[in-house]
């Protein structure tokens, strides 16, 4: 069976979801997450958030 809502919360963010991502500057990426970094909120991507979690640095 199919899904027919699965991402349509990012479809209606700008440009659905993908931008720079704070913390490892790529471009194009699905920036989602909201983390504090230096003090300040930012949204980073998928791989970023899995590396803060596990406690590495870039």
């Amino acid at each position: 069976m199919s899904k027919p809502f699965r991402g349509q919360a990012i479809r209606e963010l700008p440009a659905h979801g993908r931008g720079t991502c704070a913390r490892c500057k790529k471009e194009g990426v699905k920036i989602l997450y909201d983390q504090e970094i230096n003090g300040a909120k930012a949204k980073i991507c998928k791989i970023c958030k899995a590396s803060i979690k596990n406690g590495k640095t870039v």
